[in-house]
């Protein structure tokens, strides 16, 4: 246990139990705290595998306990001593090594700790700016211990599935080229190429796409992501993909695999056992039903259209929507005549905030409906919506008129305020989905021109091809989404494969033969070598973790996350270089040019 007079660690903090009861043991962590008792001192000494109570006592040894009376929490020790069964009624069962404690013969300070801005026991109680500013203070809690080991844990047991599987993990370049069609880049500028710049990935799309092109056929990488792109609370600045692509496979092929990959990431890391198959949802079938492309179907509060109910209604509030060519649609609420008028009005107003020109409510109460419309409907109209709805007695009806996608969106928006207010979430509940069937193209109102729903590179539907020129809009494309919990963890699709399809989809887009050629070429070129058929998914890896660990923002899976405004707080990035730098890099700045303007 020492080694040219230096303590040797022998055992870890957490790991210690009764097994361990007479030995002679050698601990290294940080103090968490120190208690002095009446002449006897206790420090929680504290490793990544947990705590445990080291009892330092002068009558042991007089320089340990001198010693430990100068330590101070977050202090990094060498211990020295012995293991002994905690005496009857101290043991404490809130701590795994509760029922012994160590006795120290020999303490060593290994380092010192300043006065802390904050203490890790605390730190889910302080501002987030100042954790991430001393994120190794932060990063100290055992949450985060367990955070990041089951991060581990789950990349583990993916690469072991997929090795198993036939693939290869295989690597691409961090320095590319900027190519349209995407988020925008982070650029490098290159010094031997003067004016020239790289880009980091926003994916690693093409690349993989030339793997499969080269015949490897089965490929996945944990894959570092940039996109300059304004920031949520699952979203970062650069962040990690699980990328897969598989050639001669259809979108079944994809999803299988993808659910069998899930049932064994969940059985080894949670002991979860997942049902297969996961449930299917076209597109417009989930933005019908749910308002959304990523539903959450751990509750109903199914969204139900009910416009033709009401085409000639002497209501206005309805027909008039409908004869502009929008629609009507609700949800039945089990239980919601309980709601207030207030309540009544926070949903209203929430409904207007969200683009919907209003909330229409219909009280199913024991007396009777009520509803500020009743007198301008007639009574078979209520009847027949009561009976559309699946209404009973002690429910609440709530309805949206106004154009299809606004009355989605807000119903949407609106199934989950309702969850949440009444409780109906099952947090332990897994619930995924795809959703299929996505457009192809969308129009861009801001550009005034089409673009990729998913990205450019995505298959059309066969028999949707002859609509690329001619009705692009209505072009489905051979892609799908994989939702847990209303949370798109990612996405994918069956890839263009054949140049000529590839050509036209780049035209329907506005690309001139020229960008294509410049941005393109290469991957024109490779299709034209044997391209085989291929498709795969790129799987959001922070999102996935911060979904199945239960945690609402992706920077608590990340050691060393952004900011919402792209910054790191711990190393102050970004920062301003140095003029020798920039001049190497023939950079001069916006910022440079209008000093020289002012002076």
């Amino acid at each position: 246990m020492e080694s040219n007079g230096e303590l040797k660690r022998t055992h870890k903090c957490g790991e210690l139990s009764l097994d361990n009861t007479g030995q002679d043991i050698v601990l290294m962590g940080w103090v968490k705290k120190r208690r002095d008792h009446g002449g006897v001192i206790f420090l929680d000494l504290r490793d990544r595998s947990g705590v445990v109570q080291v009892v330092v006592s002068p009558d042991i040894n007089v320089d340990a306990f001198e010693m430990a009376d100068g330590v101070r929490a977050e202090y990094v020790l060498a211990v020295q001593g012995e293991v002994r069964k905690r005496p009857p009624g101290t043991e404490n069962p809130k701590m795994a090594t509760g029922d012994i404690e160590v006795i120290a013969h020999d303490i060593r300070v290994l380092n010192t700790a300043r006065d802390l801005p904050f203490y890790p026991g605390d730190a889910a109680g302080v501002d987030e700016a100042l954790r991430l500013r001393y994120r190794y203070l932060d990063l100290r809690r055992p949450e985060y211990w367990h955070i990041f080991s089951m991060r581990h844990k789950a990349a583990a047991i993916i690469r072991d599935f997929l090795s198993k599987n036939g693939f290869l993990e295989l690597e691409t370049p961090l320095l590319t080229r900027s190519t349209p069609e995407g988020a925008r880049d982070y650029l490098v500028p290159s010094r031997v190429h003067p004016g020239e710049f790289f880009a980091l990935p926003q994916s690693p799309q093409l690349f993989k796409q030339i793997l499969m092109i080269a015949g490897f056929e089965r490929y996945f990488q944990f894959a570092r992501c940039f996109r300059d792109e304004d920031l949520r609370a699952d979203r970062q600045p650069e962040f990690t993909q699980l990328d897969i692509e598989m050639s001669f496979v259809d979108e079944a092929d994809v999803q299988e695999l993808i659910e069998e990959m899930f049932v064994h990431l969940f059985k080894g890391l949670l002991g979860i056992e997942l049902t297969r198959p996961f449930p299917r949802l076209t597109y417009q079938g989930a933005m019908a039903r749910y308002g959304t492309d990523r539903p959450d179907l751990r509750f109903g509060l199914e969204i139900v259209d009910v416009s033709r109910l009401l085409t000639d209604s002497g209501c206005r509030v309805f027909a008039d929507p409908i004869k502009k060519g929008g629609v009507v649609r609700g949800i039945c609420v089990p239980g919601g005549a309980v709601f207030s008028r207030k309540v009544l009005d926070e949903l209203s107003a929430l409904a207007v905030e969200w683009g919907a020109r209003g909330l229409a409510w219909f009280i199913l109460g024991e007396k009777g409906i009520r509803s500020p419309l009743l007198k301008l409907m007639k009574p078979e109209e209520v009847d027949s919506l009561v009976a559309e709805m699946g209404a009973k007695t002690g429910d609440l009806l709530l309805f949206v008129a106004d154009q299809s996608k606004t009355a989605e969106e807000v119903l949407g928006l609106l199934r989950l305020e309702l969850a949440k207010r009444l409780n109906l979430i099952d947090t332990g509940v897994f619930s995924f989905v795809w959703i299929t069937d996505f457009p192809l193209l969308e129009y861009n109102e801001d550009e005034q021109r089409l673009e990729a729903v998913h990205h450019p590179f995505t298959s059309p539907k066969e028999e949707d091809l002859p609509l690329l020129e001619t009705d692009p809009e209505r072009v489905r494309a051979r892609a799908y989404d994989l939702v847990l919990n209303g949370i798109e963890l990612g996405g994918g699709s069956i890839r263009i494969h054949k140049q000529e399809v590839q050509k036209r989809l780049f035209s329907a887009i506005g690309l001139k033969e020229e960008d294509v050629q410049d941005k393109f070429g290469f991957l024109i070129e490779a299709l034209e070598y044997g391209a085989p058929p291929h498709g795969g998914i790129a799987l959001g890896f922070d999102r996935m973790m911060m979904t199945i660990l239960g945690l609402s923002t992706i920077r608590d899976v990340i050691a060393f996350p952004k900011t919402q405004s792209a910054t790191c707080l711990l190393t102050s990035a970004p920062a301003p270089v140095a003029e020798k730098q920039l001049e190497e890099l023939y950079i001069r700045t916006a910022l440079d040019e209008e000093s020289d303007g002012e002076n």
